[in-house]
């Protein structure tokens, strides 16, 4: 058995794809950036470039300059579909009562949600044009099987069965049995 330890190097495309992303949200240029964060220009066009080997240190004064989070700037892309099925995910059990609370998605600042329950029956699949810029969908099985999700990315759920996807592309849902529940939760950013 061997230990390969912690990788050798930082994922330098998240790194720089996150960095490209918090400037042109704060609106700076290369050159105000690295004023603000006190390192060179070059320096900071490297790390846009996927290159160099950016330390903690740099890393955390950019992060300073740009108001955000370290963990903003070095944390992997979240996945485009989601899914969390029955029984697993987070979970915090009461000592009171026969009660347990599964963390599903916790709302991002700033979200709208409206929530929804649909009944669906097997046939035709519910082909959905894209929402609004922004929109994730999210769904919860409550009873019978459902296939949901993005086009090409359709995945089957069972009751329990949590999904997460992008509202803002075409997708669809479709009951594989009668009877099928569910509940959606429609978040605006």
């Amino acid at each position: 058995m061997t230990d390969d330890g912690p990788p050798s190097r930082l994922p330098l495309d998240w790194i720089a794809a996150s960095l490209r992303r918090e400037r042109t949200r704060a609106g700076l240029s290369l050159s105000e950036l690295a004023k603000r964060a006190g390192i060179a220009k070059s320096t900071l066009s490297q790390l846009e470039a996927a290159s160099g080997n950016p330390s903690v240190e740099t890393l955390w004064a950019l992060g300073v300059a740009l108001g955000v989070p370290f963990s903003a700037l070095v944390e992997p892309p979240a996945p485009a579909v989601q899914v969390i099925r029955a029984g697993e995910g987070p979970t915090v059990h009461s000592e009171q009562a026969a009660y347990a609370a599964t963390l599903l998605s916790a709302s991002p600042p700033g979200a709208r949600r409206d929530i929804y329950h649909l009944r669906v029956e097997p046939g035709a699949a519910r082909e959905s044009d894209p929402h609004i810029p922004g929109t994730v969908e999210h769904l919860i099985v409550s009873t019978g099987r459902l296939a949901a999700g993005p086009r090409g990315e359709r995945v089957e759920l069972g009751p329990g069965d949590y999904l997460s996807y992008r509202g803002d592309v075409p997708h669809a849902y479709e009951a594989l049995v009668p009877g099928t529940t569910f509940v959606l939760v429609m978040q605006h950013i």
